[in-house]
């Protein structure tokens, strides 16, 4: 197979994945394995299992390391020290123990129980780390648990690397030849670290002096691949070298920057190196073996929530959380394929084993989100002192909230709901505020802050806050999903009460109206509104005429304001946005069909464009009105989605 052929092969591949696995939900880190155990060599064929694609999948691990390294924060892993370095470091050191425990029992070697306990360790920090966000549950108790856990293990890999190699010497050179190893990751790291800080951030200050955005790129692929290959020539991994990469950069102010440019080349090799993996995968085996799969797969969903519940529970979490905790890091992770690919390369798992260890780990993964999405459920059945826990919350926001009538909840407490309930305080209006933050209520309440522990998107959660009794309900945070639930709840329990929903954009404006908000404020508009208003009063304007637009903008529903003009620089920032609405101008031209018509007369409201503007030639831009038929020069100001645009335009210009 030529080189262009399997490149083709692997695009196609990883655009379907991609396309089919965002449309469902799903992570597209199971959908590259599908791929590769379907196209591989166990299977249809289509990929050989050859060398030189093994090698270029290398790069997607060496940029998953530099992505850890650019994460890597002495400040943040000191704040989460006890997590980190306490439940994390026990959860990995313990798994790696039973991994030994179990080999020894089944009569396996030694070297096999660590690599495979040091593979079974590792958790997904791309899939949970997203569900965490997504369900706003980052700043729980759990959640700051599987966080720092997640990061403990993205850490191990580092020392793991190292030891698999060694793992291959004769037992008497066992030691030797760690002690070595580690001994030059170490030089190496000191003399990087020590002498590469200051020279990194002098470099990348002469490099952004140039204000080019492919040297910037540029640099950081040379930087990145440069420093693997000397940590590959001292005769230690190329993830190493990319760690430290990653490290160094992380301490200078480009790290965002950095991360921004690295992320289209380390998402791409990264799906191909999961291909790779996937390739490995020999189905036919697996179905004969399928009994001893679903038993590892079973065994290593139960042994991880065991141990990672009983030692969050021995570090002093509630059983809840303790529960809850070990539900989410049961599952495997895209760490443990990398550390099972290479002790496949090692000889240190082969054969049945390899392939049972390997489906297992696919398994786990492809149930990790349905595990997450039961997990508070199964915490609630299992553990009887939640319910009294969950009682008790409401027991406490009952109080708070029977004192309480015709008041406002404020949903979410964070700098906006904050502000919000001292301004409501100033006008004497009683508020309730929920949020899902145990330490920020904790705080707060501490100081007389009208704020209880509470999940506003939960029913039970706004019944116990008075949702019968209150005049009006706000909704502080922007998550549109969470916005959702809160607002489906009040349609259902109080379908008259004034809604005020906080929006990221326009393309959240329609959405939320109807269902059922009364009023939508989006960020991105009212920043624009409150802009002019200060630019006016400074301009002289009468203050009276400012206020009398800022209230014309706000009671058309910011209709003047939707969309905007995008440009080159839009296209990567808004890239998901492709179908939401925005603005084009189009030039009237000699013979235009539109021309000499109204543009009421066009039924443009049929192809789903808004018009939002007429403007015609001159020094003072003068505003057409809509009655008044168009003229040659003139300029129609649509707004639509791209599609409703192009036949928009078809429309004024050529009567189609």
């Amino acid at each position: 197979m030529s080189s262009l052929q399997l490149v083709l092969i692997l695009l196609a591949a990883a655009v379907l994945v991609v396309v089919a696995f965002r449309t469902l939900g799903l992570p597209p880190i199971i959908g590259y394995l599908l791929v590769g155990t379907a196209i591989g060599p166990h299977a249809l064929g289509w990929l050989p299992d050859a060398e030189s694609t093994r090698r270029l999948a290398e790069f997607g691990v060496v940029f998953l390391m530099f992505s850890i390294g650019l994460e890597f924060s002495l400040p943040r892993l000191y704040s989460m020290k006890r997590i980190v370095f306490g439940l994390g470091l026990a959860q990995v050191a313990t798994t790696l123990a039973v991994g030994l425990l179990a080999a020894w029992l089944a009569g396996a070697s030694l070297r096999e129980g660590i690599a495979l306990g040091g593979v079974v360790a590792m958790s997904s920090t791309a899939v949970l780390s997203r569900l965490l966000a997504e369900r706003l549950e980052l700043e729980s108790a759990h959640g700051r648990e599987v966080i720092g856990v997640l990061l403990f293990q993205d850490l191990a890999v580092v020392p793991l690397m190292i030891l698999l190699p060694a793992l291959t010497q004769a037992p008497e050179a066992f030691a030797a030849t760690l002690a070595t190893e580690m001994a030059k990751a170490v030089a190496v790291l000191a003399v990087v670290i020590f002498f590469g800080q200051r020279l990194m951030g002098l470099w990348f200050f002469v490099v952004a002096r140039r204000k080019s955005a492919e040297l910037f790129v540029l640099n950081v692929l040379l930087i990145t691949l440069g420093l693997a290959y000397v940590t590959e020539e001292a005769g230690l991994s190329l993830a190493l070298g990319a760690f430290t990469a990653g490290m160094l950069i992380s301490e200078t102010e480009y790290r965002y920057q950095v991360e921004e440019d690295i992320k289209p080349f380390r998402d791409v090799l990264l799906g191909l190196f999961f291909v790779t993996v996937g390739m490995l995968l020999d189905l036919p085996l697996v179905l004969a073996n399928l009994p001893w799969v679903v038993a590892a797969l079973a065994l290593l969903l139960a042994v991880k929530l065991a141990l990672v519940a009983g030692l969050s529970r021995l570090f002093g979490a509630a059983p809840g959380t303790s529960l809850r905790t070990g539900l989410w890091l049961c599952a495997g992770g895209e760490f443990g394929f990398v550390l099972l690919d290479r002790a496949g390369e090692l000889g240190l798992v082969k054969g049945h084993l390899m392939q049972v260890t390997l489906a297992a780990l696919v398994l786990s993964l492809m149930l990790a989100p349905l595990i997450v999405h039961f997990s508070d459920r199964l915490v609630m059945r299992l553990v009887s002192s939640e319910w009294l826990l969950r009682s008790m919350q409401l027991t406490q926001l009952a109080a708070r909230s029977l004192t309480a009538d015709k008041h406002a909840i404020v949903c979410g407490y964070g700098r906006t709901g904050q502000h919000l309930a001292r301004f409501l305080e100033q006008e004497g209006i009683a508020a309730v505020a929920l949020d899902s933050d145990p330490e920020r209520v904790s705080e707060a309440a501490a100081a007389g802050e009208p704020v209880s522990y509470g999940d506003c998107a939960r029913r039970e959660t706004l019944v116990t806050a008075g949702i019968a009794r209150a005049h009006v309900l706000i909704v502080t945070f922007s998550d549109s999903h969470s916005v959702q639930r809160v607002l489906h709840h009040v349609r259902d329990l109080r379908p008259d009460l004034p809604v005020v929903v906080r929006a990221h954009d326009d393309a959240d404006l329609e959405r939320f109206a109807a269902l059922g908000a009364t009023e939508v404020v989006p960020e991105a508009l009212e920043s624009s509104v409150m802009l002019a208003t200060h630019a006016l009063a400074l301009l002289g304007v009468p203050m009276h005429r400012v206020i009398k637009r800022l209230r014309e903008m706000r009671e058309q529903h910011y209709v003047l304001l939707r969309g905007f003009f995008h440009g080159a620089t839009d296209a990567a920032d808004h890239l998901e946005e492709a179908d939401q609405p925005r603005l084009h101008a189009v030039l009237v031209t000699d013979g235009a069909r539109g021309a000499g018509r109204p543009v009421g007369d066009l039924d443009l409201a049929e192809l789903g464009v808004q018009v939002s503007a007429v403007r015609r030639r001159g020094a003072a831009r003068q505003r057409v009105p809509m009655g008044e038929p168009l003229a040659e020069g003139d300029v129609v100001v649509l707004l639509g989605t791209p599609k409703a645009l192009k036949a928009g335009e078809e429309r004024i210009l050529r009567g189609k």
